[in-house]
């Protein structure tokens, strides 16, 4: 056999065994996930309801299967230490399923993939429900397109107010913030940001604690 053909095959059996490599199997750690895994636990609800603290991003993954991660934003961090310059990535991402649950995670590291998992992790577990509903006066319908009532958050220095609006009117709001309340499930909303929304660890933040209240007030 050529040497050729000897490398042809290599890398199809290479090819073969990526998969398999890549593939996770998730192995849970604390006594919830275990419950989880075992079937006792069907939904993110009877955690929620029980209070349990969820440290494992497989317990999400397991109860939520269609939820989505996006990389919301990625930057340099640099800094001056007693062996020079040190400069390390920094990543935020958000993890929704479009349908009334959203997380958000940021991720540190010296790589940038290694910050991304971080920042993927964290999301995860950071994920939250939200009350969908109609609560504009010049819709009233019975429709989950919209947030319920006003409300209000807060994140550094950045404060973002979501309000109800009608059905067909569409999402009122920057790049960013417009494509976390898409992860979340809104269809229609006006919204008002104050602050230096360009720092998206801020404006993340105060997205996140707004949507949270249609769930903690409704």
């Amino acid at each position: 056999m050529s040497q050729v053909q000897e490398k042809k095959d290599s890398d199809r059996g290479e090819r073969r065994r990526r998969p398999r490599e890549e593939e996770e199997v998730w192995v849970p750690k604390t006594i919830l996930g275990q419950k989880v895994a075992s079937g006792q636990i069907t939904s993110l609800e009877e955690i929620i309801e029980s209070g349990d603290r969820i440290q494992e991003a497989g317990i999400i993954k397991k109860l939520l299967p269609d939820l989505k991660t996006e990389v919301v934003d990625v930057g340099i961090i640099q800094k001056m230490t007693s062996n020079g310059q040190s400069t390390r990535f920094k990543a935020i991402v958000a993890a929704g399923n479009g349908n009334g649950w959203l997380g958000v995670g940021q991720g540190k590291s010296k790589q940038m993939r290694i910050a991304i998992e971080k920042a993927n992790n964290q999301a995860y577990l950071n994920v939250s429900p939200i009350k969908l509903g109609c609560g504009s006066w010049e819709c009233r319908c019975d429709q989950k397109h919209s947030v319920p009532f006003k409300v209000r958050g807060k994140g550094g220095s950045v404060t973002i107010e979501i309000l109800p609006a009608p059905r067909g009117l569409g999402l009122v709001a920057g790049g960013k913030i417009k494509r976390l309340l898409e992860l979340a499930g809104l269809k229609d909303a006006w919204t008002t940001a104050y602050g230096s929304t360009t720092t998206m660890n801020s404006t993340s933040k105060a997205l996140l604690e707004c949507l949270r209240q249609t769930f903690s007030h409704g």
